[in-house]
């Protein structure tokens, strides 16, 4: 039996989930339907997916269900990471209601236009980053730069990484996964770089953080 699934989050004190609560409480009332669960969550969009509870949400949700939100930024930390979930709910056959922007809303009429849009969208982005970050690594190659790497590294593979430093913690805090970094990075290297070198490149740099696969 499908289900409704209501998913809040604010990222400062200044914000109010019993707002956000109220919201979806009153779109559930006026359209005459229940709300099954409520998923919130005090936390900024720079944390992972599992301490904003995206991990738990997409766990809960299956084919049928119904996602309802109050907009479209509380899904995600930036704009190819709110496309990339909703591109992956919408094959699930989930839906999704953003209650202030309604024209976003993947439920309707215009639902698979909008789904057209949003993956062209995230595929164009995509394709930009990895074209920014080639330029990035093919310039920081003419320079000769060796960027941030922290000291005390003993893997052999992992210090290839050193020129791409800049590059890899950028791609991360925009929501990538180690695993496509891995993949972007090494179609630039003579010789591809292990996952576990990645992870122990990444893992001795403090201001890094990896995303869930």
């Amino acid at each position: 039996m499908s289900k409704i699934l209501g998913y809040i989050r604010v990222s400062t004190d200044t914000q109010d989930l019993e707002k956000q609560r109220h919201l979806l409480l009153e779109y559930a009332h006026s359209h005459k339907f229940g709300i099954d669960e409520m998923i919130e969550v005090e936390v900024s969009s720079r944390k992972d997916t599992k301490l904003r509870k995206i991990d738990m949400l997409l766990e809960k949700l299956s084919s049928g269900d119904t996602l309802l939100v109050a907009e479209l930024s509380r899904l995600g930390r930036n704009m190819l990471e709110v496309l990339n979930l909703i591109n992956s709910l919408t094959e699930q056959k989930i839906k999704i209601i953003f209650i202030r922007q309604p024209e976003l809303s993947t439920t309707g009429a215009h639902g698979k236009l909008l789904l057209a849009i949003y993956s062209y969208f995230a595929e164009t982005e995509r394709e930009f980053i990895s074209i920014r970050t080639k330029q990035g690594l093919e310039a920081a190659r003419a320079q000769g730069k060796l960027l941030g790497r922290p000291p005390g590294a003993r893997n052999k593979s992992a210090r290839k990484l050193d020129p791409y430093n800049e590059e890899i913690q950028k791609f991360l805090h925009l929501g990538l996964s180690l695993s496509a970094v891995r993949k972007i990075v090494n179609s630039h290297l003579d010789k591809p770089v292990s996952y576990s070198a990645y992870k122990f490149f990444v893992s001795s740099n403090k201001d890094m953080q990896i995303s869930e696969e």
